[in-house]
C-alpha cells in the first residue's frame, strides 16, 4: 500500500503502531528521535510521516522544519503529528499540517487518519521564523 515512517521515541508505542501498519499492508519504519527519522528520510523518502511532538535532541516540529528547509522534495511528504501535548492543534498549526491526533489514541482513528492523508496527499505548509503565515 504506501511507504509509512513513524517517528516516537517511545519504542513500544513506534513497535505496536509499526505492527499494525503492517498488518493493514503498509512497509513500516521507526526511528526513535528525530535525528533518526532524518537519516531515514534521506535513505528512501516515505509517502507519509507519523510524528511524535516531544523528542529529545529533535524535536517533531525542529524535524519537519528542517523536512521543509532542505528543500529537497522532504517539504511534499505530508505528515500525522500524534502527540500528548496540551496545545497540539497550535503545533500541528506552527509545523503547517492539518492532520494530527492526541495521545492517548484509538488505533482505529489513526489507520481512518492516514487513509484520508494518503488520498488527500497535502503536504505541509510550516510557519517559517521570521516569515508572516
Amino acid at each position: 500500500m504506501a511507504d509509512l515512517l513513524i517517528v516516537d521515541d517511545d519504542t513500544e508505542t513506534a513497535d505496536l503502531l509499526s505492527e499494525l501498519l503492517r498488518f493493514d499492508g503498509h512497509a513500516t519504519r521507526v526511528a526513535n528521535s528525530g535525528m533518526q527519522g532524518l537519516d531515514l528520510l534521506h535513505d528512501r523518502p516515505p509517502d507519509l510521516v507519523v510524528l511524535d511532538v516531544e523528542m529529545p535532541a529533535l524535536s517533531g516540529p525542529e524535524m519537519a522544519l528542517q523536512m521543509f528547509l532542505r528543500d529537497r522534495g522532504l517539504e511534499n511528504i505530508p505528515i500525522i503529528l500524534c502527540s500528548g501535548v496540551l496545545d497540539l492543534d497550535s503545533v500541528a498549526e506552527e509545523v503547517g499540517t492539518r492532520y494530527f491526533l492526541p495521545k492517548p489514541y484509538d488505533p482505529v482513528v489513526l489507520m481512518h487518519l492516514i487513509q484520508q492523508v494518503l488520498s488527500e496527499r497535502a503536504a505541509p505548509h510550516p510557519h517559517l521564523p521570521g516569515k508572516q503565515p
